[in-house]
């Protein structure tokens, strides 16, 4: 029988302490696995490599959540236990299942493994522990998000594969499948292999921010002036009223993903909502005033249609609070919109989410209202319920 989902929250993270999943490793690789230490002001923090120790601080669970009175930061707070509290805790907050992702934060510390062997040891462990045992507690509830190393595209599909064969049910990308900050046409083996395994495709980062690379070139132009970064060319002059939320799924329209792959769909988790109709209206009138010489001067070819189509047709996208946007629903399309609670981080309000809902979507009618909560994630993610 189809489980039975009234709320599923669409932007939820795992700040798993990573004694929990490193023994999963290889023996040649464990003395260089991620490990937790304690600092002198009592602080957890991790460490790899005899690097910096970091304090995960706001991305910590429980840090800014005073009636959880986790002093100092450690893993002992909401969020961070066994998936049988995980389970609790979303009972406690009258949500049905989550859709959960492993912090950047914690990518960009594994990554500083400089050995690329042990980084990839790393990333299938986690996977491992998340298909094995985390997930597989509850798979109709703790609905975690693969991770996808960095280290060139074979890899990338190798890890994905993977996370598919073990139950995973969606992978998130922090970089392009080629390691990359912008799309290549090697990606396109990816985009292609990710329809066949029908495996959702998502992004997350705790900002909001989905720009994969903030140095460097942002898309592969054919033209234009080398040294040319962020800010100077012509997609970033398009998004000049736009907000960082949108960047990777503009840079996937114009560099034809969407055209190639109509299948495919891309979910981008804590953007908020009410900004983006101001934002796609501008992108729009940007885009027709600067096609003509963008592509005679960097050789940006021109879209099929106006990006704005792209980005609410093949793409979906995640708020919390956000009463403003789910009042503009109709601007975006229902169907497009994902809500979470963001547990268990500073953004979010656990565990009094019901609380929140009742404030965000007064009166937005019932069928809308579950569209948002928890239908399109059902979708989206393949998760066999109603």
């Amino acid at each position: 029988m189809a489980r039975r989902y009234r709320m599923i929250s669409g932007d939820s993270h795992l700040d798993i302490p990573p004694e929990r999943w490193t023994g999963r490793m290889p023996t040649r690789w464990r003395e260089r696995a991620p490990r937790r230490v304690t600092l002198a002001n009592g602080n957890d923090a991790i460490i790899v490599e005899n690097r910096s120790p970091y304090t995960p601080t706001l991305q910590l669970t429980g840090t800014t959540y005073d009636q959880h009175d986790v002093k100092p930061i450690t893993y002992d707070g909401p969020g961070a236990g066994s998936p049988e509290r995980r389970v609790q805790e979303q009972d406690q907050d009258g949500v049905d299942a989550e859709i959960m992702y492993t912090h950047p934060v914690y990518m960009n510390v594994w990554r500083g493994i400089k050995d690329d062997e042990a980084y990839k040891a790393v990333i299938h462990a986690y996977n491992e522990f998340l298909g094995e045992e985390y997930c597989a507690h509850a798979p109709d509830r703790l609905i975690a998000m693969g991770v996808i190393p960095d280290t060139g595209l074979d890899d990338a599909m190798r890890e994905m594969e993977y996370c598919d064969r073990v139950g995973l049910k969606g992978v998130c990308l922090y970089k392009f499948p080629s390691g990359k900050g912008y799309p290549t046409p090697e990606d396109d083996r990816f985009w292609q292999a990710a329809c066949d395994l029908n495996m959702p495709l998502t992004g997350h980062t705790g900002s909001g921010a989905m720009r994969f690379s903030r140095e460097g070139p942002i898309f592969p132009y054919r033209k234009g002036p080398k040294d040319a970064g962020p800010g100077r060319d012509p997609i970033s002059i398009m998004t000049r009223f736009a907000g960082e939320g949108l960047w990777v799924a503009l840079q996937m329209a114009f560099a034809g993903v969407f055209d190639r792959f109509p299948r495919l769909r891309a979910y981008w988790a804590e953007t908020q909502i009410g900004w983006l109709p101001f934002a796609l209206s501008q992108i729009d009138d940007n885009y027709e005033r600067s096609r003509y010489w963008a592509e005679r001067l960097w050789g940006l070819e021109p879209l099929a249609r106006p990006p704005s189509e792209y980005l609410k047709t093949k793409n979906l996208w995640g708020f919390m609070w956000d009463p403003f946007g789910v009042r503009l629903r109709g601007e975006i399309g229902v169907t497009q919109l994902l809500w979470g609670n963001d547990f268990a981080h500073a953004q979010g309000d656990w565990p009094y989410s019901r609380r929140v809902i009742e404030e965000t979507f007064a009166g937005v009618p019932e069928g809308e209202a579950h569209r948002m909560l928890a239908g399109n994630a059902i979708e989206f993610f393949h998760l066999g319920g109603n």
